[in-house]
C-alpha cells in the first residue's frame, strides 16, 4: 500500500509526497537528513491529506496530479471539496 500525502509547512507552504510508510516518512521530514531538502528548512511539518492507493504506479500518477494543482485548488482538496479543474479563457 502506498500513501499519497500533503504536508503542511511551519510557513504555511504545501509538500506533496508518497511513501510506502508514512509514519516513518513523516519523521524523516521533521527530524532527520533524509526528509526532502525542501521540508528541512519548513519544520516541523504536519499532515493534513492521505490518500492510499495500491500500487506505486497509481500514487505517482496521483501525486503528479496534485502537485500541477493550484494552491487553492489543494486547499479544496485537503478540505474534502471536489477537485474541479477550471478552464482559463
Amino acid at each position: 500500500m502506498y500513501c499519497v500525502y500533503i504536508l503542511k509547512c511551519s510557513d504555511g507552504s504545501l509538500y506533496t509526497g508518497i511513501t510506502n510508510n508514512l509514519e516513518k516518512r513523516i519523521n524523516e521530514h521533521n527530524f532527520s537528513h533524509l526528509g526532502a531538502k525542501y521540508t528541512k528548512g519548513r519544520r516541523p511539518v504536519s499532515l493534513v491529506y492521505l490518500l492510499k492507493k495500491r500500487s506505486r504506479s497509481t500514487a505517482t500518477k496521483e501525486e503528479y496530479r496534485i502537485k500541477k494543482l493550484s494552491r487553492i485548488e489543494k486547499i479544496n482538496l485537503i478540505n474534502g471539496k471536489k477537485y474541479e479543474r477550471t478552464k482559463k479563457s
